[in-house]
Parts: structure tokens; C-alpha cells; sequence
């Protein structure tokens, strides 16, 4: 965490949590795509299981205003803060935490799960978005250049295209054929449901930020309509992984889910 983000988090845990917390995303409708969707939702899950009140705040340039120009990020009193792990770091300085009553070697097990799916799911939904060429024509394209005119919407697309590309090779994922990649899906997928084993939760009857994570994530991908439905299919011969998703929907969402 930059040092700046990190005075922030410690200075913000002096004050309790406040009443008009802001969650700033791109707008759902036309313009947010898969990775950020399901961070933003992840971001979401987390808060509303902590019990803290926030309401989203769709902007355009969401992206462009985020400290780490990643979203979403929070504004709370005086404080902005943004992605997952800082919000998480944010919250526990004010005294409230989902992982106060895990030991040690448990908190290493649930870090290495969400480093899995930042490394693995995260990555895979960059590379459908950006580098599977229906998908970028018939989503990717439109979605992210939505809130541009023409011209400007072609070079920004061009721009951002350029620099998901440059993570990828970085990555040593650009050069996967789609199918490694689909099977790279499978295999965090196999490995979530065999650490989840028929709990509710990854660690017994309590949601933690790991959660939160997995639920954004596959709900995503469940309901993001793609001309692609493979990461979707993936998902969906996971049962625990389902029901995992149906209960933290059904719990802190209040709505049914149907797949």
C-alpha cells in the first residue's frame, strides 16, 4: 500500500465509521466491464458483511478519480480508499473485523486463496475481456467507450487495450490459447471447492473478505452476459461454489438468485 493510502487507513481508524460513506464504480448498466464488476461487488459484499452502511456512487470517470486508479474505491469523512485490501485495512482500524477469531496460520490460508483468484480469475477475466477478439468487439469495445465521443472513444480503448495487453505478457498470460486459459478457471475453481469442502463458508459459519472476494467474482461471471459462455459453465459444475454464491446473495443482498 502506498504510504500516503496507508496514513489514511491509520488516520481514519481514529474516527468511527461515518454516516455518509460513498462507494464509487463506473455505472452498472453500460459502461463497467467483468473485472471491475466483480471487484466493485466483492468491495460491496464485504461492507454489507461488516454491517456498514455506504451507497454506490456511479461516475464515468470512476477509474480516473480512484487514488490507485483502480475501483472502486470509498470516500468516508475525510478519507478515500480504494480496492479490496485497502477498504479491508480501513475497516479493521476502526475495530471491526471478519477474521478476529481466526489463528495465524488460518489468516496465511485465506491470504493465499485471494492471491489465488487475483492471479488466476481476475487475470482470466482481463484476458476474455481484452484479448478474445468477440468479446472485445462485441463488449469490451462498447462498454468501456461508452462514455466517450468519437474519435475519443477509439483512442482511449486503444489505450487501454495496450496496457491490459502489457500486464498480460508481464504475466505470461497473453500468449495462453483460450482454452489454457478456460482450464487455468478450472483449476481455481477445483481448488476453491475442495478448501470450502460443504461449510458454509471457507472457514466454518462465518463469512470472511475471502467471501466477499469469491462471491464477486463467480456472480459475475454468472450473470455478465458474454458471447462466450465457458467461464460461466466453469462455475456452474462447482455445486459448492453455487451454493456459496446463493447463500451470500441470498443473506446480504436480499434477492433470489437464479442460474
Amino acid at each position: 500500500m502506498p504510504l500516503i493510502d496507508k496514513i489514511s487507513v491509520e488516520l481514519g481508524a481514529q474516527e468511527p465509521w461515518p454516516k455518509d460513506v460513498k462507494l464509487y464504480q463506473p455505472y452498472e448498466v453500460e459502461q463497467i466491464l467483468l473485472p471491475d464488476n466483480a471487484n466493485c461487488l466483492a468491495v460491496q459484499a464485504f461492507l454489507k458483511m461488516c454491517h456498514l452502511d455506504f451507497q454506490v456512487e456511479p461516475r464515468p470517470n470512476a477509474e480516473a478519480m480512484s487514488p490507485t486508479l483502480k475501483v472502486p474505491f470509498i470516500k468516508a469523512g475525510r478519507f478515500v480508499t480504494a480496492e479490496l485490501e485497502g477498504i479491508v485495512q480501513f475497516v479493521n482500524g476502526k475495530g471491526i473485523s471478519l477474521t478476529d477469531k481466526l489463528d495465524n496460520e488460518q489468516k496465511a490460508d485465506m491470504r493465499a486463496y485471494m492471491s489465488l483468484i487475483h492471479s488466476v480469475i481476475e487475470v482470466a477475466e482481463l484476458y476474455i475481456c481484452w484479448v478474445d477478439k468477440e468479446t472485445y468487439n462485441e463488449v469490451t469495445s462498447i462498454r468501456n467507450g461508452s462514455i466517450y465521443p468519437w474519435p475519443l472513444n477509439y483512442i482511449q480503448n486503444f489505450a487501454k487495450r495496450n496496457q491490459v495487453i502489457k500486464k498480460l505478457k508481464a504475466l505470461e498470460w497473453y500468449n495462453k490459447s483460450i482454452e489454457e486459459v478456460f482450464q487455468e478457471v478450472e483449476n481455481c475453481c477445483e481448488a476453491l471447492s475442495i478448501r470450502l469442502d460443504g461449510k458454509n463458508y471457507f472457514f466454518e459459519d462465518n463469512p470472511t473478505e475471502l467471501d466477499a472476494l469469491v462471491f464477486g467474482h463467480l456472480f459475475t461471471i454468472l450473470t455478465t452476459p458474454l458471447p462466450k459462455s465457458d467461464l460461466a459453465n466453469i462455475v456452474r459444475q462447482h455445486p459448492q461454489l453455487i451454493n456459496l454464491v446463493q447463500r451470500i446473495e441470498k443473506e446480504y443482498f436480499k434477492k433470489e438468485t437464479r442460474h
